[in-house]
């Protein structure tokens, strides 16, 4: 076996066992593992030699696929058990696409640095509020309705689609700071992440095609090789994290949201200054 093929056979390998975890993250969380590969796809595609101009723009396309079937069989997993908010879900449903919409235009263009400062704030906060487990920090017993509701969504999918992550993440942080139980929360971020990963991917698609720079297997800014290798294993761990989410207790899933926050914190600010 000659040295190109060994290199491939890791590359293979990490990618397949990130995407396991990225499932038992989907499961677990109501989240789409995008905080995960997003990182590990970014490095992948260093070492295959993608240009810088067009790496992270791929890596977060690639990611938004990926989510697709993730998220698709989390929320069907969740839904089967009762735990997804339909009614908040249907209401934040046509302003979270617009907002995945807006930030497919707009993320070849934008700082990357700006929208990592943001989420590393609120993910911080939240991730303290939820360690701590005190209810000081709530910012109301429950989600507003009308025009502010729909806002919520907007920036769900507008903060998602530019990061490259399902929206679980953000969707969690909103819900549980308006009192909203973390299982709900978890449940209905899934299916939130349908909302971003369906509409995000054909954003990045359209927002990819021509560039110069992409491998050979891109479609616009998506890696369809990428797409293969992390599929399987999301797709085969996601009902585990939802059979292990809701064995846990409130407590216990608050103590685990809060620590998978703090560690994408800590990720985001090492992009932020590694350069």
């Amino acid at each position: 076996m000659d040295l190109l093929s060994l290199d491939f056979l890791i590359l293979a390998g990490v990618m397949l066992a990130a995407g396991a975890a990225t499932g038992v993250l989907a499961g677990v969380f109501g989240v789409g593992g995008g905080a995960l590969m997003v990182p590990v796809l970014f490095e992948v595609f260093g070492l295959l030699g993608v240009a810088d101009q067009v790496r992270m723009q791929l890596a977060v396309g690639t990611s938004l696929a990926i989510i697709i079937p993730t998220s698709v069989r989390s929320y069907l997993g969740h839904r089967a058990r009762g735990a997804v908010d339909m009614t908040l879900l249907r209401n934040w449903a046509v302003p979270i696409v617009l907002g995945v919409v807006l930030g497919a235009g707009i993320a070849r263009f934008a700082p990357p640095s700006v929208f990592m400062g943001v989420f590393v704030f609120v993910a911080g906060v939240n991730a303290i509020k939820l360690i701590s487990g005190t209810r000081r920090w709530d910012i109301a017993s429950d989600l507003p309705g009308g025009l502010l509701l729909r806002a919520y969504g907007g920036v769900i999918g507008l903060l998602s689609s530019l990061i490259g992550i399902g929206g679980g993440q953000v969707a969690n942080i909103i819900m549980t700071l308006h009192g909203r139980a973390i299982h709900q929360a978890v449940a209905t971020s899934a299916g939130i992440g349908v909302l971003i990963s369906i509409p995000g991917t054909f954003g990045y698609i359209l927002a990819g095609l021509g560039q110069p720079g992409l491998p050979v297997d891109a479609l616009g800014y998506v890696s369809l090789m990428g797409v293969m290798l992390f599929v399987p294993t999301t797709v085969l761990t996601a009902n585990l994290g939802v059979r292990l989410a809701h064995a846990l207790s409130r407590r216990s899933l608050e103590m685990a949201f809060g620590v998978f926050l703090a560690i994408v914190s800590v990720r985001f600010l090492y992009a932020m200054f590694a350069g």
